[in-house]
């Protein structure tokens, strides 16, 4: 008969537990999953059916589609474009989550989440974030809002006078600049 090192025979023993034991694990796992045949029908737990709630205890919102929220960014980064400016163009919903974001070609890496946050901005605020920062004079703790950034930049998109979207630009030399090129990229959505 041949003679094992000691190593080998752990390891031979270890694989064998080890195959052993995910055997084990799976019949445990394959009958906690089936119903115990001895036990009674009685102590499952009854399904209950879904509850629909009573009309009028709804809303609906109205948000962009994915193809609209592609247009207006991309009307933005063209009109930035235009002027030589590699911006970052984000559109959010009403909720403030994000739909789309083009990153031009060269736009600084600090310009992607600035976008975004200028979008929610607007949009949280029905404002412009230009207008929205001649605010923080009289409410200086309005910047303490996580999720904010109170620099020209941001417009909100409305429908039936309702914020249902905010579209950040972010990257130009001048906060002017960003929300001339998110104006742009709103003005494409009323076309």
């Amino acid at each position: 008969m041949k003679n094992i090192s000691r190593r080998a025979r752990v390891a031979t023993g270890a694989a064998a537990l080890a195959v052993v034991g995910a055997a084990a694990f799976g019949t445990a796992s394959a009958n906690a999953s089936a119903p115990a045949a001895s036990a009674p029908a009685a102590s499952a737990p009854a399904a209950s059916p879904a509850v629909s709630v009573a009309p009028g205890a709804t809303t609906a919102s109205t948000h962009l589609t994915v193809d609209a929220a592609t247009r207006a960014a991309q009307a933005a980064l063209d009109a930035a474009e235009a002027e030589n400016q590699r911006v970052t163009v984000a559109v959010v919903d009403r909720n403030g989550n994000t739909v789309v974001t083009l990153r031009g070609d060269g736009a600084g890496p600090q310009s992607y989440e600035s976008a975004e946050r200028k979008a929610f901005t607007a949009v949280s605020w029905n404002a412009p974030t230009s207008e929205l920062a001649g605010r923080l004079a009289q409410t200086p703790n309005l910047k303490d809002i996580p999720g904010t950034l109170f620099l020209a930049g941001g417009v909100p998109v409305t429908a039936r006078n309702a914020p249902i979207a905010g579209i950040g630009v972010a990257g130009a030399p001048s906060g002017a600049s960003d929300e001339k090129y998110a104006r742009a990229g709103a003005a494409a959505l009323g076309r």
